[in-house]
């Protein structure tokens, strides 16, 4: 089983319900988003290291699945691990569960690239990240 760290922890509010009484797909997404942030900067990728040395990060592929309803008043938690690291790109999955049930609600496996953003162009992660995702794919 792949390592796991918590990069999420929240509350679902009444104004994220949709049409059908569930949470909306914007939120879910909106939270694997803010979940990515906190995992990559545990990777050595903050958005201060990025800014200073003109990098990015831009998705290539993103797989959703809903596996159980999300409603009003429900405690979420994200814990992400990481799958795949290459020399240019990250491969990672989020799994958001239900935090009193401890059911899994839904995933979101993600492939990034690491780009150069004057450039716009995929660039090698650096050395460090890469020490990091390899110890993490050890364990």
């Amino acid at each position: 089983m792949p390592r796991e760290i918590e990069t999420y922890r929240g509350f679902v509010y009444p104004w994220v319900i949709d049409h059908v009484g569930h949470m909306n797909v914007q939120s879910y997404t909106g939270r694997f988003d803010e979940a990515s942030w906190h995992f990559l900067a545990h990777l050595g990728l903050t958005p201060g290291f990025l800014k200073e040395n003109q990098r990015g990060l831009v998705a290539l592929d993103q797989r959703s699945q809903y596996k159980l309803e999300v409603l009003a008043g429900s405690l979420l938690d994200i814990r992400t691990s990481l799958l795949e690291a290459k020399t240019k790109t990250l491969r990672y999955l989020h799994t958001m569960r239900n935090s009193e049930s401890n059911e899994d609600v839904a995933t979101m496996e993600l492939l990034i690239a690491y780009i150069d953003t004057e450039a716009r162009k995929a660039v090698p992660l650096p050395d460090e990240v890469h020490a990091k995702a390899a110890s993490w794919l050890a364990v």
